[in-house]
């Protein structure tokens, strides 16, 4: 892991899932996922969008021309756990498509503009992955 996530997760740990700087006010989670390849367990910090049943997050990667390894983690391993504030929950994973990828991807650029941003720098379509609750 990276010093810029680890310094993220430890400050979200230390301060009931609140952080400053750039995420500052913004819904941010921590995603725990296992490696598509390694079978290693992996953890990154990453905004959210709560849902009517569980929470979408965004592959944006800040508008790289791929996707992030968290998402092809996921992929191959769709159960996952994600901390919001105090809370653990484990989760499953799937993409978004059609009319609801529209309509929670537009609401995420609405509420916070870097998203429309990294659309805009990426040919690709940024995936919305909604999170479940694991029955």
């Amino acid at each position: 892991m990276d010093d810029w996530n680890a310094k993220i997760i430890k400050e979200f740990r230390e301060n009931d899932g609140r952080v400053g700087g750039q995420f500052a006010g913004a819904p941010l989670l921590l995603l725990h996922t296992v490696g598509a390849k390694s079978g290693q367990p992996r953890l990154n910090p990453m905004m959210y969008q709560k849902l009517d049943r569980g929470y979408a997050v965004f592959a944006s990667k800040a508008g790289a021309p791929s996707n992030p390894d968290w998402y092809h983690n996921l992929r191959a391993h769709p159960q996952v756990k994600a901390e919001i504030g105090t809370d653990t929950f484990n989760l499953v994973a799937r993409v978004a498509a059609g009319d609801e990828r529209e309509r929670i991807w537009s609401a995420q650029k609405e509420a916070f503009p870097g998203f429309a941003e990294y659309e805009a720098k990426t040919d690709r379509e940024i995936p919305v992955v909604v999170l479940e609750a694991a029955s």
